[in-house]
């Protein structure tokens, strides 16, 4: 009888243990699932420069950019690592060329108020840009910054989940800021506009 009792309680424990512990690890299943994950952005870019010194002297590039986002931790932080080039030719009635290349890093922000499949995101991010061609090489031969000057890409965007492994880019806008030095300001205001496809990890 007491056998009997004891075989009762022990098995009635197991029987608590695996379902706590199947309970747990269905948490941790669901949970790990809905955990912000890296992802990878392989986008066609845009953008809209007035690197020329007088007026708006605009221009247009076009180009590639990629970005690589690692989440911190659980948060809707992510930290941020962006490449853009892009490139013109035929500037101004001299038909200057310019291929102004990027590299940013910093911190992205998925904004709470996703809508389905929708997430919008904000972020900032500085490095340092690259500039070449006869634009910075004849016009502008004070640009000795070309190399390495400055460069600030402030914006957001806005991500459809087609899948677990993919999304579509819908639109991401940056203003996006270069301290090439142009004999004036050194200063150019950029306007870049991207859309493309993100892989998640």
């Amino acid at each position: 009888m007491r056998i009997t009792l004891i075989g009762k309680a022990a098995f009635l424990f197991v029987v608590l243990v695996v379902s706590t512990a199947l309970s747990c690890a269905q948490t941790v299943k669901g949970s790990a699932k809905n955990l912000p994950r890296p992802d990878l952005a392989v986008d066609y870019s845009y953008v809209h420069s007035n690197a020329p010194v007088g007026g708006c002297g605009c221009f247009n590039l076009n180009g590639g950019s990629s970005a690589f986002a690692w989440p911190i931790g659980a948060s809707r932080f992510a930290l941020v690592g962006d490449i853009t080039a892009a490139r013109a030719g035929g500037i101004s009635s001299s038909k200057y060329s310019l291929t102004l290349s990027t590299y940013t890093a910093g911190v992205r922000y998925l904004l709470p108020f996703n809508i389905g499949p929708l997430q919008p995101f904000g972020q900032a991010l500085v490095g340092v840009a690259h500039s070449s061609g006869s634009l910075v090489q004849g016009q502008y031969s004070p640009a000795s910054n070309a190399a390495a000057a400055f460069a600030a890409n402030v914006g957001g965007g806005l991500d459809l989940h087609a899948s677990r492994r993919f999304s579509l880019r819908l639109v991401e806008a940056d203003y996006l800021a270069t301290g090439v030095n142009n004999g004036s300001n050194n200063h150019q205001n950029n306007l870049r506009i991207s859309s493309g496809v993100v892989v998640h990890f």
